[in-house]
């Protein structure tokens, strides 16, 4: 079982999808991506929890979202 590493002191990015509008937002660490994790993180909550992705499933992840695979609901 992995465990996840202390980000209080991380360097979050912010999609460049989501603006000033204060909308659904995320942001990624993208510092621990050699580590072998991708913690990313609602912008909004930013003392709330991360979720932490191997990089190959984030990396599916983004090309899904890019090819518009998801319906809205």
């Amino acid at each position: 079982m992995r465990t996840t590493p202390d980000l209080s002191r991380v360097e979050w990015v912010k999609s460049s999808y989501s603006g000033n509008g204060g909308g659904s937002c995320v942001e990624w660490a993208p510092a621990y991506v050699s580590s072998g994790i991708v913690p990313v993180r609602d912008s909004k909550d930013s003392d709330g929890p991360a979720l932490t992705f191997e990089p190959s499933t984030w990396s599916s992840f983004i090309t899904a979202v890019q090819r518009d695979e998801f319906r809205t609901l």
